[in-house]
C-alpha cells in the first residue's frame, strides 16, 4: 500500500516537478467542478505531459508538441472552468478569448495575434509579482526608511560639545512606526507616473497590436511625471513597499523568464470557436470573413513566431484549447487544416437536475456557500433545507427547458430573485436567522415560472 505524503508546496509546483499525477489533478477539478469526467482526464493528461516533455532529452524535445483540445458542449456546462481552474492549478499563464472578436487581417479589430501578446503580458505580470514577493522584505525595509526620513526632517549636525541625538531620534521614531503608533499621521509622498492619453488613444483605435515598437519607443521618450500625495503613514508604507519591491526586480530576468513560461506553459482558451465556422453550402459574405479568421488563426496554433514588445514569442507549445456549443455549426464545418490542430476532441454533456443540486452545495466556491458569505456580513445566518435546494434546482431546469438553455448559469439568477428581498432588507430589519425551504422556493418563484413572459426577463 503506498501512502501519500501531504505536501506543503504550492500545487503549481507540484505539478510542474511531476509530484501531481493526472489523477490527483482530476481530484482537484472535483473540488470546483461537477461532473464532465472525461473533459478532465484529458486536460489532466495534457498537463501531465507538458512534464513528460520537459524531461525527454536531446533534440526530440523539441518536436513532442501538445495535443490540442476541441471541448464541444452547451454553454454553461464548464468548458470556461475547466481550463481556468486547469490554468490556475499549474500557475501557468492563462488567456480566454472569444474567437468571434477576432477579424481577418486588414480589417478593424483585433486580429488573431493579438492573443499572444496578452498572454506574454500575463506572463510577466505574473513572474513580476513573485519576484516582488521574495523582495517583499527588503523592499519593506527600505519603504519604512523613506519614511522616516518623511517624518524626520535632516537635522544639523550637534556643535562642538553638544550631544549627537540624531541617531537616537531617528530610532525612536522607527520604534513608534513599527508599533503601528504613527499608521494614521498624513504624510506627503512623491509617486511616478505613466504618460496617459496617447496609448489609450492607441487602444481605442485598435492599434495597440500594430504599433508595438512605435508605443514602447515614445514610452521610453516620454519623461515620467511626479505626482505628489498626501496619504496616511499606513498606506504611504504600502505604495512605498510596491515601489522599493519594483526597484528591486531585475525586469531583464523577469521578462526571460516570462517568455520562457508563456511559450511552454502557457495556455489560452478559445471560447466560441464554433461563431467561426463556416456553414456548408457555397461560402460568400459572413462565411468568407469566418474562414479568413480560421486561416489567421492556422499559422499560430500550428507553430510561429509572434512579434511582442518583449521579443519574438514561439507558439509551438502553448496548449490551446478551444470550445463551442457547436448548436448550428459542426466540428467539421471548420477549415480542414484546423481542425487536424486540435486532435483531441472532448463532448460535455448537459446537467441534470442532479447536477444543479450538487453545483449548489458542493464545490468549494459553491453558489450557496458565496451568498452564505455575503449575508454573515450583516451578523446574519443563512441556511436552506435539502428540499430548497431541490426546489432551486428544478426551478432552473424548468427555466433552462422552456427559455434559453444557459446550463448552471441559470443558478445565479433563481438565486438572486429567490433571496432578492432578504438582500434589500436584511440591513435595517435585524434578522439574524435565515432559514429557506422548499415551501419558500415555490412560493417566491413558481408565479415567476407559470408566467412564461415574465420568467424570459427575470429568470
Amino acid at each position: 500500500m503506498i501512502v501519500e505524503e501531504k505536501s506543503t508546496a504550492p500545487l503549481g509546483i507540484l505539478i510542474q516537478n511531476g509530484t501531481f499525477t493526472p489523477s490527483q489533478i482530476v481530484r482537484e477539478l472535483n473540488r470546483y467542478i461537477i461532473g464532465q469526467d472525461a473533459a478532465k482526464r484529458t486536460v489532466a493528461i495534457a498537463l501531465r505531459n507538458r512534464w513528460r516533455r520537459q524531461r525527454v532529452k536531446g533534440p526530440l524535445k523539441d518536436e513532442i508538441y501538445p495535443n490540442n483540445i476541441l471541448m464541444i458542449g452547451p454553454t454553461g456546462v464548464g468548458k470556461t472552468e475547466i481550463a481556468r481552474r486547469l490554468a490556475q492549478l499549474a500557475e501557468a499563464p492563462f488567456v480566454k478569448i472569444e474567437a468571434s472578436k477576432f477579424t481577418e487581417v486588414g480589417y478593424v479589430g483585433r486580429d488573431v495575434e493579438s492573443m499572444i501578446r496578452d498572454l506574454v503580458e500575463i506572463a510577466v505580470k505574473m513572474v513580476r509579482e513573485e519576484k516582488a514577493l521574495k523582495m517583499q522584505a527588503n523592499a519593506d525595509e527600505l519603504a519604512r526608511q523613506r519614511i522616516v526620513d518623511l517624518l524626520l526632517p535632516s537635522m544639523p549636525p550637534p556643535k562642538e560639545g553638544e550631544v549627537d541625538t540624531r541617531s537616537e531620534t531617528r530610532a525612536k521614531l522607527r520604534r513608534m512606526l513599527d508599533a503601528g503608533r504613527l499608521d494614521d499621521r498624513l504624510v506627503e509622498i512623491q509617486t511616478s507616473q505613466e504618460p496617459a492619453g496617447l496609448f489609450d488613444l492607441f487602444r481605442m483605435s485598435g492599434m495597440d497590436d500594430v504599433n508595438i515598437e512605435l508605443q514602447e519607443m515614445l514610452q521610453n521618450a516620454m519623461p515620467r511625471k511626479r505626482k505628489s500625495h498626501k496619504v496616511t503613514v499606513k498606506e504611504a508604507l504600502r505604495i512605498l513597499t510596491q515601489e522599493e519591491a519594483a526597484k528591486l526586480v531585475d525586469m531583464e530576468e523577469v521578462i526571460s523568464q516570462a517568455k520562457e513560461r508563456a511559450e511552454n506553459s502557457g495556455i489560452i482558451f478559445l471560447d466560441e470557436i464554433d461563431k467561426i465556422a463556416s456553414t456548408e453550402g457555397p461560402h460568400h459574405g459572413p462565411d468568407v470573413s469566418r474562414e479568413g479568421v480560421q486561416r489567421d488563426l492556422l499559422p499560430v496554433v500550428e507553430g510561429s513566431n509572434i512579434s511582442t514588445k518583449y521579443g519574438l514569442i514561439k507558439t509551438d507549445h502553448i496548449l490551446f484549447i478551444a470550445a463551442g456549443a457547436f448548436h448550428k455549426a459542426k466540428p467539421s464545418d471548420l477549415i480542414p487544416e484546423l481542425q487536424g490542430r486540435f486532435p483531441l476532441r472532448v463532448e460535455l454533456s448537459s446537467l441534470t437536475g442532479e447536477d444543479f443540486e450538487r453545483i449548489l452545495v458542493e464545490p468549494e466556491t459553491a453558489l450557496i456557500k458565496q451568498y452564505q458569505a455575503l449575508i454573515e456580513t450583516e451578523n446574519a445566518k443563512l441556511t436552506f433545507t435539502k428540499d430548497a435546494i431541490a426546489a432551486i434546482a428544478e426551478v432552473a431546469v424548468e427555466v433552462n427547458d422552456r427559455a434559453e438553455n444557459i446550463g448552471a448559469r441559470r443558478l445565479h439568477t433563481v438565486m438572486t430573485t429567490l433571496l432578492e428581498d432578504y438582500l434589500f432588507n436584511l440591513p435595517e430589519a435585524g434578522t439574524r436567522s435565515i432559514k429557506i425551504t422548499g415551501k419558500d422556493v415555490r412560493e417566491k418563484l413558481d408565479s415567476i415560472v407559470a408566467d412564461e413572459d415574465l420568467s424570459q426577463y427575470i429568470l
